[in-house]
């Protein structure tokens, strides 16, 4: 526990820097008075990117920029993000094969042969939303890169696991399968077996493994606040959706004729309740994946919101009290991340428990062998 306090305290430093450069960033050059988007600084971190930012010197920031892959009218488009100069509000134009390109919050759009009074290259509608013209983006963007980093983990994990099987006698686990094993038999144990049954559960099981270390992993990487880390693929509502979209499709496959049967015509009931309770099965059918998705995401997304907003309570302070207030607040904020770190380090896990214990039930209520006599 007290190493784990060491590396939470170090993250709430290290974000209060990382906030500290933000809250600079906004500061007009004739101005005494810092301005501070707090809500601005928090999406900046739970959101995707072309880039890693690492921190803010001297009002300039510090990043590693990512591959720009970009599928546009002209063809296949690739070059570095750091080509848009860390701009984020469409104010530096890529050229590239006669096209005129602009980054705009995050996202590639065809550039104003204009600019307008801003400054700005892109057209915003009445909910200032853009309304210019996008390609198919293939970036290499943050949650991409750390998906690819995830894989790369996990296979060195397993395949150092299984090397290590090889060469002990009699299967007794070393190195690092004795962490993968306890955690591997706990899925079987506790998770599939009960759910699925013993006589189907080894069909599913390495699904089942496959998105409980790979979601766990992803969760921990967004704990870590420093490249190649620090992006929040779980909280990236695309991620979970693709999740429970596999889920969704493993189950249904595998559903057997009681699953369907008990979905359209339940056995037992009477013809008026059947055709009242049919419909509201076959949304159960898409309710469950949705509700799969959107608690992972919820969960993750909003533990970083709740460990941001604690940091910002020091700048915010600061802005409005002075510096005496700032300095009053910052160790009551710090201990309050602390301990919400404390917990996010368990309910990164937890929710890997989660999304795979449902998946499991998903699974097993569509195989099931029922006996309606």
């Amino acid at each position: 526990m007290h190493i784990n306090t060491l590396k939470t305290l170090f993250l709430s430093l290290f974000l209060s820097l990382s906030f500290l450069g933000f809250s600079t960033e906004t500061k007009e050059p004739d101005s005494t008075e810092e301005e501070l988007d707090i809500t601005g600084m928090i999406l900046h971190h739970v959101s995707d990117s072309h880039n890693f930012h690492i921190l803010d010197w001297n009002g300039h920031p510090v990043s590693v920029p990512l591959p720009v892959i970009l599928w546009t009218n002209e063809g296949l488009v690739t070059f570095m993000a750091s080509d848009f100069h860390h701009d984020e509000e469409g104010k530096v134009i890529v050229e590239k094969k006669g096209q005129k390109l602009v980054n705009y919050h995050g996202k590639i759009y065809y550039a104003n042969d204009t600019a307008n009074a801003d400054g700005s290259y892109v057209t915003l509608d009445a909910e200032d939303h853009p309304v210019n013209e996008r390609m198919l983006d293939f970036s290499i963007t943050k949650n991409v890169f750390t998906l690819f980093l995830s894989m790369l983990v996990l296979m060195l994990i397993f395949i150092g696991s299984a090397r290590a099987y090889r060469k002990s006698e009699n299967n007794v686990p070393s190195g690092i399968a004795k962490f993968t094993e306890p955690l591997v038999l706990f899925v079987k144990n506790d998770i599939a077996i009960p759910n699925i049954g013993e006589k189907k559960y080894k069909r599913f099981l390495p699904y089942l493994l496959t998105i409980f270390f790979f979601i766990w992993i992803n969760n921990i990487f967004g704990l870590i606040p420093f490249f190649p880390f620090s992006a929040n693929l779980s909280g990236n509502i695309a991620f979970t959706f693709a999740l429970a979209t596999i889920t969704f499709i493993i189950t249904n496959i595998n559903g057997n004729k009681d699953y369907w049967k008990h979905i359209f015509w339940m056995p037992g009931v009477p013809v008026p309740m059947k055709l009242f309770l049919a419909p509201i099965e076959l949304i159960g059918v898409f309710t469950k994946p949705i509700s799969l998705f959107i608690r992972l995401f919820a969960n993750i997304t909003a533990g970083h919101i709740v460990i941001l907003a604690l940091i910002s309570l020091i700048f915010f302070f600061k802005n409005m009290y002075g510096d005496v207030a700032g300095y009053v607040v910052a160790p009551v904020s710090v201990a309050f991340v602390v301990f919400i770190s404390l917990i996010e380090i368990l309910v990164v896990a937890i929710q890997a428990y989660i999304f795979t214990i449902l998946s499991a039930l998903y699974i097993g209520m569509a195989t099931a062998e029922h006996d309606d006599h």
